[in-house]
Formats: C-alpha cells, sequence, structure tokens
C-alpha cells in the first residue's frame, strides 16, 4: 500500500538566543491512508510542531516531508497553499471560524479559495456537510450563536470541504466537555472508517487509546509506537 504520509530523517530546530533549539530529532514515520493516529505526549516536546509539518505550514530544519506524493519542503509558497487546500482538512483548537460568517458561509470559504466547484455546488455540498455533522437546522447561524461543541462540528464540516484524503487536528477536544468531547471523536471515528486518514494531537489518553494507532512524542523524538514493527533506537 502507498503511503500517504512519510517522514525521513526530519529534524526541526529554532533560532533562540546563544544558538539553536532543536525540537524535533531524527523523526521516521509512515503513516498509510485509512490509519486514525492519535499523537500524544507532554507538552512542549514537539507534537504541534509535528503537524505543522504535515501541513506545510512549517519546513524541516533537515529530512524530508512527503504527503500524498508532494515533497512539500521542495514547493513554492503558492504551490504549497494550494496544494494544502486540496489535501489536508485542519481542525484548530479554537476552531478558527471566521466571526462575522454564518456556519454555511465558514464551510463555502474554502471551496471558493479552491474553485472547483460552481457557486451552487459549493452551497449545496457546505448543507450537506452541515447535516452530516448534525448542524443542519444551524446553517445560517453565527459561530457565536451556537455552543463550542457545535462550533468543532462545523470546524470539521469546513476541513472535509473539498473533500481532503487527510484530515489533522491539533487538541481538537481541549476546549470541550467529556461528552460532547466523545461525540467529537465518534465523527472522527466515522471518518476514518469512511477511508479518511486522521492524525490528531491530544492529551485525552482514553481518545488516543481508541485510535488505530499512537505515537508518544517526547524530547521531539518518537518515544512509543504502536505498530509491532517498532523499536525505540534512542532507548529512551
Amino acid at each position: 500500500m502507498e503511503k500517504i504520509i512519510e517522514l525521513k530523517q526530519v529534524y526541526k530546530a529554532y533560532p533562540q538566543a546563544g544558538g539553536l533549539q532543536t525540537v524535533l530529532h531524527d523523526i521516521n514515520l509512515d503513516i498509510f491512508p485509512g490509519e486514525f493516529v492519535a499523537i500524544v505526549g507532554p507538552s512542549g516536546n514537539g507534537k504541534s510542531t509535528l503537524l505543522n509539518l504535515l501541513t506545510g505550514i512549517d519546513h524541516p530544519s533537515q529530512g524530508e516531508v512527503v504527503v500524498n506524493g508532494a515533497a512539500l519542503q521542495k514547493l513554492s509558497n503558492e504551490k504549497l497553499t494550494l496544494w494544502r487546500g486540496a489535501n489536508v482538512g485542519i481542525v484548530f483548537q479554537f476552531f478558527q471560524l471566521l466571526p462575522a460568517l454564518s456556519l454555511l458561509q465558514n464551510i463555502v470559504l474554502p471551496m471558493d479559495f479552491l474553485g472547483k466547484l460552481n457557486k451552487r455546488q459549493r452551497r449545496d455540498r457546505a448543507l450537506q456537510l452541515l447535516e452530516r455533522v448534525g448542524l443542519g437546522d444551524e446553517a445560517h447561524r453565527l459561530p457565536s450563536q451556537v455552543s463550542g461543541g457545535q462550533q468543532q462540528r462545523a470546524a470539521i464540516a469546513r476541513a472535509l470541504a473539498n473533500d481532503p484524503p487527510l484530515i489533522v487536528a491539533d487538541e481538537p477536544t481541549g476546549n470541550l466537555d467529556a461528552a460532547t468531547a466523545e461525540s467529537v471523536f465518534d465523527l472522527f471515528a466515522h471518518l476514518r472508517d469512511q477511508g479518511k486518514t486522521l492524525v490528531m494531537v491530544t492529551h485525552n489518553e482514553a481518545l488516543a487509546d481508541a485510535a488505530s494507532r499512537k505515537l508518544e512524542i517526547r524530547s521531539g523524538r518518537i518515544h512509543a509506537d504502536t505498530s509491532p514493527a517498532f523499536t525505540d533506537p534512542a532507548g529512551i
């Protein structure tokens, strides 16, 4: 099976006073289509940095990041933006819905940017996605007029707008109560069952244990991986 994500000897360092701070060390990682991968570990150990590399928001200091056949570090900013719009849906902890737009308009927006559907098709697809996440009756409400859980469901619908093969989520349940978090996770599991690949950073161990695969990041390295063939080369 072709890999949808392949990281080869990836390092990421940031400048700081007196030199560089290396956040990720020698990351080698393969993820296959249809996997639901939960990334766990202490704060400040590189989990969100890893997600930023997978989405092309940031580039590795060394190594290769290949996602859905594209070597992200080799793309220009313009090509990377177009690639991201077609290939990756991103779900944020704080939803990041535009407050002046209705839920429907928020979901139409990524389709406007990519421009593959006409205006009527975009609206129809946005309504279908809202129905899919249980928000069909809330389409014309502003984000401030619905609950946090509903906002996160709308954000997931927005991530699906252009039908990307990969969904990446950074603490998507971090601001939700336990029951709402579980319902959002169930939605992710349903997307996995429909063939989407999901990569999620979470501090919720119970939710992470329900994913099909769990990676633990410590000190910028992959400390544990549920893949049976994995061994920790650093012995951390």
